[in-house]
């Protein structure tokens, strides 16, 4: 991913207001991001745990995405699958994400939700430098595949927000 500065990650929202754009907390100085690791840039708000963001690289330009995180859900399961990096987590460390539509439909109240990791950190997941709580399945899959899968994964659910845009 390119480097992005303030300004550009808080003009790339598409689906939520601009006063909420310019009050997003950023997870640290973009000077401090490593970029050449990232498909995207997400995280959770620390002042506000329940709101979530993602900044990426899409179709010639930047979008960026508020979310909303789920309470964690109290289920049987032991563990879930992030809907982006395919990692197996147990099932405190996967959340509901819900991401308001952009446009029109948004503003009606309308949204798309996915499982991902709760503390957005797939592209970290992908290359190994983060390892999960419980096992992996096997993957015979490359880091450059598994990050194209995850890329295409992200595309596939901001095309989906913008969809009604």
């Amino acid at each position: 991913m390119e480097p992005l500065g303030q300004d550009e990650i808080r003009a790339s929202f598409v689906n939520c207001t601009r006063g909420e754009a310019k009050g997003v907390t950023l997870p640290a100085p973009p000077s401090e991001i490593p970029w050449d690791r990232r498909e995207f840039l997400g995280w959770r708000d620390p002042k506000a745990p329940a709101r979530a963001y993602l900044v990426l690289p899409y179709g010639g330009e930047v979008i960026g995405l508020a979310l909303r995180a789920a309470a964690p859900p109290k289920s049987r399961l032991r563990s879930n699958i992030c809907g982006f990096c395919t990692t197996t987590h147990g099932l405190a460390d996967i959340t509901l994400f819900s991401a308001r539509r952009a446009g029109k439909a948004g503003r009606e109240g309308n949204t798309l939700g996915t499982y991902a990791c709760g503390n957005l950190a797939c592209s970290q997941y992908v290359r190994g430098e983060l390892k999960p709580d419980v096992p992996q399945p096997y993957e015979s899959l490359t880091v450059e595949e598994r990050a194209g899968r995850l890329e295409e994964k992200l595309h596939k659910f901001v095309a989906r927000v913008l969809e009604s845009r």
